[in-house]
């Protein structure tokens, strides 16, 4: 098994002050996926998040995230997921991740919602 960390940051943002009213407070996933230690075989879910240390994303209204990503222990995993407050709804970025190696942009995301 592999555990990978995915932490969420918001460098930029147009707050009154500044500063993000969570940044001061650990927003994580710890997300698990199989492997074998010995085998080639790895899932293509585990080769798009291992692709990259991390990923930015603009919402388009001067705030952007940020999703950093690294392989933890299993202790690491334990003590990132009792002292995260969660991330934020922003689950959907870890998703592309996975499936994309990249958090798509807003239009190629309405694109997609097209096509279907």
């Amino acid at each position: 098994m592999k555990h990978v960390l995915f932490e969420l940051t918001m460098p930029n943002n147009n707050a009154w002050n500044g500063k993000w009213s969570q940044a001061e407070k650990l927003h994580c996933r710890v997300r698990t996926y199989a492997y074998r230690k010995n085998s080639t075989v790895i899932s293509e879910s585990l080769k798009n998040v291992l692709s990259t240390k991390g990923c930015y994303y603009s919402f388009g209204d001067g705030w952007g995230a940020y999703v950093s990503i690294r392989e933890c222990t299993g202790a690491e995993k334990t003590k990132f997921s009792k002292y995260s407050k969660g991330f934020c709804g922003y689950d959907w970025m870890i998703d592309e991740l996975e499936k994309y190696g990249r958090i798509l942009d807003r239009k190629e995301r309405q694109d997609m919602r097209a096509e279907k």
